[in-house]
Parts: structure tokens; C-alpha cells; sequence
């Protein structure tokens, strides 16, 4: 591969990475206790916990509609990344990335 198709494949990867950055996932867990939103980095962007819906009596259940929501919003955030990474890893291996 040609230094330019190199640059011209780093660029494109640069693009979609930016793209991950700004997409971004909503999960919610017990009908609206919890919303995750991550984007597609992987990053959590924020947590909101509904108070009207939180039990103090059982703070576990909340634990697990946290937990729940992230593991979902993270899967979720990572499918998307591969979908759109898919095309690229072919090209990239011929980079020694």
C-alpha cells in the first residue's frame, strides 16, 4: 500500500472515529429509573436516576438497573463501532496498525 493510500486510510479511520464520538446511546432500565448515555467510544456521557422511581428501601434494585444499563449501552456502543470499523480492517493490516 502506497504512503498516499496509507494517509488516505488514516483519514478515514480519523472520520469515523469522530463520528463514534458524537453518537450517542440511550439504554433505560426500570421504566425510566435509570438512562445510560455513552457514546460510541465507549464513554459515558451521563446517568440520570429518575427519584420518583427510586425505592430507598432497596437500593439494590437501583444497583442493578445502573448495571444493566451500562452493560447494554456499552454492547451496544461496541457493535456499532465494528459495524462501522468492519470495512476498514482489512486495509488497516496491511498498515501494521
Amino acid at each position: 500500500m502506497s504512503r498516499f493510500d496509507q494517509a488516505k486510510m488514516l483519514m478515514k479511520v480519523k472520520k469515523i472515529q469522530s463520528e463514534l464520538q458524537k453518537q450517542i446511546i440511550t439504554i433505560e432500565k426500570g421504566d425510566g429509573a435509570v438512562k445510560v448515555e455513552i457514546n460510541g467510544e465507549q464513554k459515558i456521557k451521563k446517568i440520570h436516576i429518575d427519584p420518583d422511581y427510586v425505592d430507598l428501601e432497596d437500593i439494590g434494585e437501583l444497583e442493578r438497573y445502573i448495571e444493566d444499563a451500562v452493560k447494554e449501552a456499552i454492547s451496544q456502543s461496541q457493535k456499532i463501532a465494528a459495524e462501522k470499523m468492519q470495512p476498514m480492517m482489512g486495509a488497516l493490516g496491511n498498515l501494521g496498525l
